[in-house]
């Protein structure tokens, strides 16, 4: 249902599922395992997988903290799109990528909840796209010294608020990875 033309084909987003992100992220080990779940499901029903690395901060190109985690392996013909803001389509090459796959719905998974997932989840949603976010498969490192939640809350909050966001001629909404792709996933129009 996407307000885009021509794109009747879907995409699942790993946002920053690199060394240097998620070395101390919250439930780590559950989180990677998964995104490599919806990652096996996007992958059998034939819907393309785009990893997406941050190259801010210590994140040099090509560097150890650039690289994605070894718990993850992108294939080969998936492409990678490099970014140096929050939202993936700032200043990046996603759009292209989307546009020649015909992408009008999108899945996202990845790191960290409160800054790059939030922000390439509404800036897709505000492109038209239809952005469903995978609850169990986002992650984010515990800022609750600085005075934000501890990052469960952060997890929830952005999983509970994404499950009820609408606009005209879009869907939002929120899968676990176990359902994502799936023919009985909650919401899909497909």
């Amino acid at each position: 249902m996407t307000t885009l033309t021509d794109r009747p084909h879907a995409a699942l987003i790993v946002i920053d599922v690199q060394n240097g992100v998620v070395a101390d992220a919250h439930d780590r080990e559950q989180v990677l395992a998964n995104v490599r779940t919806a990652v096996q499901r996007a992958r059998a029903a034939d819907v393309s997988v785009i990893w997406v690395q941050d190259a801010a901060e210590n994140r040099t190109h090509g560097s150890e903290a650039w690289q994605i985690v070894p718990e993850l392996d992108p294939g080969p013909a998936e492409p990678r799109v490099e970014k140096h803001y929050g939202d993936a389509f700032e200043d990046t090459d996603l759009e292209e990528v989307l546009a020649t796959r015909g992408v009008g719905r999108l899945y996202l998974a990845g790191a960290q909840t409160d800054a790059c997932v939030r922000s390439t989840l509404h800036g897709a949603f505000t492109r038209g796209y239809d952005t469903i976010l995978i609850s169990d498969a986002h992650t984010t490192e515990d800022l609750s010294a600085w005075g934000a939640p501890t990052p469960d809350k952060v997890i929830a909050h952005t999983n509970l608020y994404w499950q009820y966001q609408s606009a005209p001629g879009r869907d939002a909404g929120v899968v676990t990875a176990a359902e994502a792709f799936g023919d009985g996933e909650p919401g899909r129009s497909e």
